[in-house]
């Protein structure tokens, strides 16, 4: 089913992410964990692309497992800063030849030797090469809340956004934040520069002080004190640390259904447990 179409259902709802292996041999493991998660019966998962296409064949193989294998709707990932046409073509091909009807159009992050290819420059210029290839595909883009870390201005940012959107978008995703309140700020920006497709807040449970600090390292993500507090108070027990992680994202989500979002998508990553923790948190809100 495309991505789109869910988002117009009005019943709240929760979506994940996982992530392919980077090596074939770890492939049945991850398999498994998709599929752990994929019986829990989120709306839709998404399944990320390793940086320069170093995953593209395995992206494939378990998204098109999550789809054919276990029924659940999902997000292939793809990202072109360096890939050429040809590429893409391919990449698209092999999505629909899977039975998969959605796609995360992304630029990807710049290779470690700063090589990239002409054929593409910024996110928009892929997600409208896709749509020209197949103007029936659902296509969602990466948003930024707080500003993209390359860019020195947000009002740039919502610029470049609006591009994304008029170049075939169907949704926005957003990157990661801790604060609520950074999202409502931002869905009244967009919708003023005339950005009407749904946008998606990203949720991401901490349950390590070590995967804050890489988070907010790639990310630039904004730590308010109340969590800041938290990591500092059980970053040194994992237990308590990952019982507050997943209690501080259940209360995001419950904040942002009680605001009147209705979707909301999970970077559970690879973890069915964190995954099912937040599922049983939310009973009773979300069927």
């Amino acid at each position: 089913m495309k991505i789109n179409e869910i988002l117009k259902d009005k019943t709240p709802s929760i979506s994940f992410e996982v992530f392919p292996p980077k090596q074939e041999v770890d492939l049945e493991n991850v398999k498994a964990a998709a599929g752990s998660i994929a019986a829990l019966k989120p709306s839709f998962m998404s399944v990320t692309y390793g940086a320069a296409g170093s995953t593209s064949k395995l992206t494939i193989e378990v998204a098109s497992d999550i789809k054919n294998l276990h029924g659940v709707s999902v997000l292939p990932h793809l990202t072109c800063v360096a890939s050429t046409k040809e590429h893409v073509a391919e990449m698209v091909k092999k999505i629909r030849a899977n039975n998969i009807d959605n796609i995360m159009a992304l630029r990807g992050d710049l290779p470690k030797d700063g090589v990239i290819c002409s054929d593409y420059i910024h996110a928009s210029d892929l997600i409208r090469d896709i749509r020209s290839l197949d103007p029936d595909l659902c296509i969602g883009g990466a948003c930024y809340p707080e500003g993209h870390v390359e860019c020195a201005r947000k009002s740039d940012d919502i610029h470049f956004l609006k591009e994304k959107v008029d170049a075939g978008c169907d949704f926005l995703t957003t990157q990661m934040f801790f604060d609520n309140n950074i999202f409502y700020n931002f869905l009244y920006r967009v919708k003023d520069i005339g950005i009407n497709v749904p946008v998606l807040p990203g949720i991401m449970p901490i349950t390590t002080a070590k995967q804050l600090s890489r988070s907010v390292q790639l990310s630039g993500t904004a730590v308010p004190e109340r969590f800041k507090a938290i990591v500092d108070r059980f970053g040194d027990d994992p237990v308590s640390m990952r019982q507050a992680g997943i209690i501080y994202a259940t209360e995001q989500i419950i904040d942002l259904i009680a605001n009147g979002v209705n979707h909301i998508h999970v970077y559970s990553m690879n973890k069915p447990d964190v995954a099912s923790d937040i599922l049983n948190n939310l009973k009773g809100i979300i069927d």
